[in-house]
């Protein structure tokens, strides 16, 4: 399809004369993604429609407790400070954006009144601004009514470097601009097409200006409420264990009539994935269990049972084997992994090349996830238009040790590769979890065939995804060579994703460890072709930028993906969650109710 007969498809279902569905389903056919057809719609002035809610429940409240478990329990709960998922989680009970991301990848507004769009003056044809009105009548959890004011105070919270909030990437480089009471302008210094990022989903969860005001900057660590929340979302906090529990109560005075169904509700942190779901599919003790990395034979006898089911939700979410660009055994002005020195090992690329081809993907693949994690190539693996055809993975031990043997690494006596009086040891570490240490014997074994001494490290996952500065043990820290976790793509555009490995997000004792790119890998080419990204505005010149850096990365060997992992969670069989691929778990919160 040429972009005239692309144009004349979009002037048919303007005027009313090919619906929206067809549209999309046609642009699906072609090999674009739903979202991206939903987004060219939307520039082109095409409102986007509104799902209707399946939500049942004709009152609020009544629905007794709501019980979760989180097998990696979040550790503060200020989503402005959220080192991963599982505080991104802990915060979303409470705390809401103005607009959230559905299952097919739509915009939905939640504090939003509507969502932008060139039809309704919110978007400029520019790409350069959005305005966003907020809904009316929304209070704080403490009864103060929520405004314009809010929203320009997280800008100015997030945006600000003495805060080093984890949220900084999607705020800095903006500008917000309160219109009235309840409307706010986000300015862009560029054409943007992923103008959906401020404010929305997991980086747009907002929290009360007149709360946080007096704890702006260098105070921010030390303010009461990033352990009692006060939000605007359908549960109000009773009670927070870090790393344990968290609690809340039904709010009754929320935004949305017949909301919440539940009367309470708890997540509970601890533990481990198989426990979890065996918590809930087979002894029905939780309704509700999040991230479900159990192998997937576990899973299937657990179902069995029929007290509940895995349901497996698509996104993008990648295992990954990060290898350390820095020198973490080395300090350089006080600190370990500093982004002035260079990894000893790593920095050779044979070596890099070698522990690609040891990587056994076709075997975790099988042996472990099954259904629930796809060996792949690429980092960036969804949406389908985003994914490299360049990227082949391939485990290959031989060509491994003919690799490090071209490259000058010598068999000593104990049969570990050497060179330059430096020998090819590592340490590999990751957090404690079945199918991860599973993962870690298999490279162990092919690497110890390939003449290189691995040293395996497990931590705890609520040590090893903390927030805690003081922890040398965190997966941001990335104090050893190389590690291995699951990051996730919580929006159907890759570009916030893909800031993992922009230079100016290199996780720093500076910045407290919070930038994203957790590797500390540089490139200039990098930069450069995701700061085009930002501001080009043709959808398939834009895919192929995020192609190119998902080659950058991928080809010289700096990041090393394992499986691509949908969404997996243990949900009651009489529990009605709508979840999402491209947002929290809990991003629909609102919506959850039980069958009778």
């Amino acid at each position: 399809m040429d972009e005239r007969q692309l144009r004349e498809l979009i002037a048919q279902v303007k005027a009313g004369r090919t619906s929206r569905r067809d549209f999309i389903q046609a642009m699906v056919g072609l090999g674009l993604t739903a979202p991206l057809a939903a987004q060219m719609l939307a520039h082109s002035g095409v409102a986007q429609a509104q799902a209707p809610s399946a939500y049942k429940p004709t009152r609020r409240g009544g629905g007794g407790p709501l019980k979760l478990l989180w097998w990696q329990g979040a550790t503060l709960l200020n989503p402005h400070f959220a080192v991963g998922t599982k505080d991104q989680e802990g915060c979303r009970i409470f705390y809401e954006p103005l607009a959230a991301w559905d299952a097919d990848g739509s915009l939905v507004p939640v504090l939003a009144a509507e969502i932008p769009s060139l039809e309704n003056g919110g978007l400029s044809r520019d790409g350069m601004s959005v305005l966003w009105r907020l809904k009316k009548g929304v209070q704080w959890h403490d009864g103060a009514p929520f405004t314009a004011d809010d929203a320009l105070f997280n800008w100015e919270f997030a945006a600000d470097p003495a805060t080093a909030a984890t949220t900084s990437g999607s705020y800095k480089e903006i500008k917000v601009e309160k219109v009235d009471s309840h409307s706010v302008r986000v300015r862009f210094s560029k054409p943007t097409p992923y103008w959906a990022d401020p404010f929305v989903g997991t980086v747009g969860m907002l929290i009360p200006k007149h709360l946080f005001d007096a704890y702006r900057g260098a105070k921010s660590r030390e303010a009461p409420t990033n352990l009692k929340p006060v939000g605007t979302g359908p549960y109000k906090f009773t009670d927070f264990k870090p790393g344990d529990m968290v609690r809340g109560t039904l709010n009754a005075s929320y935004h949305l009539p017949n909301r919440p169904y539940f009367d309470s509700i708890e997540m509970k942190g601890g533990g481990d994935a198989v426990s979890a779901a065996r918590a809930v599919i087979q002894t029905g003790e939780f309704d509700y269990a999040w991230n479900m990395q159990v192998e997937d034979e576990i899973l299937k006898r657990l179902e069995a049972g029929g007290k509940g089911r895995a349901v497996i939700t698509q996104g993008a979410n990648i295992e990954h084997m990060p290898l350390n660009a820095t020198d973490p055994w080395t300090e350089v002005e006080g600190e370990r992994a500093s982004t002035k020195s260079r990894h000893p090992l790593f920095s050779d690329p044979a070596v890099r090349e070698a522990m690609n081809l040891l990587v056994d993907r076709g075997s975790v693949q099988e042996h472990i996830y099954g259904r629930t994690g796809v060996a792949t190539a690429n980092f960036l693996n969804n949406p389908s238009r985003f994914r490299s055809p360049n990227m082949k993975w391939e485990f290959n031990v031989d060509k491994a040790n003919q690799t490090l043997e071209a490259a000058g690494w010598k068999r000593g006596a104990d049969g570990v590769r050497a060179k330059d009086g430096r020998k090819l040891k590592l340490v590999f570490q990751t957090s404690i979890n079945a199918p991860r240490q599973k993962n870690q014997a298999i490279v162990k074994q092919a690497c110890q065939k390939a003449g290189i001494d691995v040293e395996l490290k497990s931590i705890t996952a609520g040590v090893f995804f903390s927030s805690d500065v003081a922890n040398p043990d965190t997966y941001t820290k990335f104090f050893c060579d190389m590690q291995l976790y699951t990051t996730t793509m919580p929006q159907p555009d890759p570009e916030r994703f893909m800031n993992q490995f922009v230079s100016w997000e290199a996780a720093t004792k500076e910045n407290k460890w919070q930038g994203r790119n957790i590797s500390r890998w540089k490139s200039e080419e990098y930069d450069k072709t995701y700061r085009a990204a930002e501001s080009e505005l043709d959808p398939v010149k834009r895919a192929a930028l995020f192609i190119r850096m998902n080659d950058l990365v991928i080809g010289g060997r700096h990041i090393i993906p394992v499986v691509y992992r949908p969404r997996v969670s243990a949900v009651g069989a009489k529990l009605v969650a709508p979840l999402s691929g491209w947002d929290n778990d809990l991003w629909n919160l609102k919506d959850w109710y039980k069958e009778a």
